[in-house]
């Protein structure tokens, strides 16, 4: 096996002491740039390749942000990657990424993982941690931030919205629009999608619209496919459903190409509203109402937030709720057709 290069022998090329060639490769904009480029030379020269488990042992972390998500094939978690990689740009931090498959027995076993290797910060989706991964926080040694929720029991710091609020002002949507009749479509029913319909049942009591019968879910992933069945159920039973709020987008757009099958008028027999607002609802036609959440934002925020704990300066609240947004499009004109301002 070729000898590992060294830190010294890197210096001993570049004509500086160790300390300073760790701090060039750690904070690059705390060297001088002449003495800087000598050093890039002599690491290039050299072949040289930090030691990440050494850097760890001596200043007791590791350069790297390790975040824990459920999938990246859901475009909603990539939005927040791309917040995340986007607040790093300007560091010397990495981010090493695991996905939890939303079980959270694999977060759990994650968590460990992550911790062992000394993370400068942990960034996890969601607050439905078990009670174990939940006792491996509070003894971290790094920030730990929350995102994509928001709620009363933060680990260290929390950053996203309420989908129960979320769900609420979206059902409220539908009644303000005309709409008397709505009903729920949702799949996967975990503990996210448990609060979207929490909301969405507790805003249409209110109106005194809401009817158990009309709730259709499944414990399957979300499809476009799924939303379609999913509708198609619904209507079998309530033919006279009126609008339906999605637990998501892929089951909002499924619904669409459901009703425009079955020769159902959208929005003037069908209102349709879906959640997360992905660039698919503003291409659909009709367009298609949405909840908006700022999920790169949140990324974004979660980075700032362990970069200034670090730093020694003041992360602001421990808890920032970011809010969601209705983007009303004309899949929710209402039955009488009132048209809202198109997003």
């Amino acid at each position: 096996m070729a000898k590992r290069v060294t830190l010294a022998e890197v210096a001993a090329r570049a004509g500086v002491s160790p300390i300073t060639v760790s701090r060039a490769l750690r904070r690059p904009d705390t060297v001088q740039a002449e003495t800087r480029a000598r050093i890039d030379a002599a690491v290039a020269e050299l072949g040289y390749v930090p030691d990440p488990a050494a850097r760890a042992l001596a200043t007791g972390r590791a350069d790297v942000i390790g975040v824990l998500i459920p999938s990246v094939t859901n475009a909603v978690f990539t939005d927040v990657l791309s917040g995340i990689y986007d607040g790093l740009a300007d560091s010397s931090f990495d981010v090493q990424y695991a996905i939890t498959r939303y079980d959270p027995g694999t977060e759990e076993k994650l968590i460990g993982v992550f911790l062992r290797q000394r993370p400068a910060g942990l960034i996890i989706s969601g607050i439905d941690q078990t009670d174990a991964a939940r006792r491996l926080l509070d003894r971290a040694s790094c920030p730990v931030v929350q995102v994509m929720e928001t709620g009363p029991d933060p680990v260290d710091m929390m950053v996203g919205f309420s989908h129960h609020d979320a769900a609420a002002a979206a059902t409220r949507h539908l009644i303000d629009r005309g709409y008397r009749l709505p009903g729920f479509l949702g799949a996967r029913m975990d503990p996210r999608t448990q609060r979207r319909f929490a909301g969405f049942r507790a805003e249409a009591e209110a109106g005194r619209v809401f009817d158990p019968d009309r709730v259709e879910t499944t414990e399957v992933p979300s499809s476009v496919g799924g939303g379609a069945e999913l509708l198609r159920a619904l209507l079998a039973r309530h033919p006279e459903t009126d609008a339906v709020f999605c637990n998501n987008d892929d089951l909002a757009l499924g619904a669409l190409f459901e009703a425009m099958r079955m020769g159902v008028s959208v929005p003037g027999q069908l209102g349709i509203c879906g959640f997360n607002d992905l660039e698919m609802m503003r291409a659909a036609e009709p367009s298609l109402t949405s909840v908006r959440t700022n999920r790169f934002e949140m990324g974004a925020r979660a980075v700032e937030m362990i970069r200034a704990r670090l730093d020694g300066r003041d992360p602001g609240p421990a808890i920032i709720d970011l809010n969601a947004e209705i983007m009303a499009r004309r899949s929710t004109e209402g039955p009488t057709g009132n048209r809202p301002v198109e997003a």
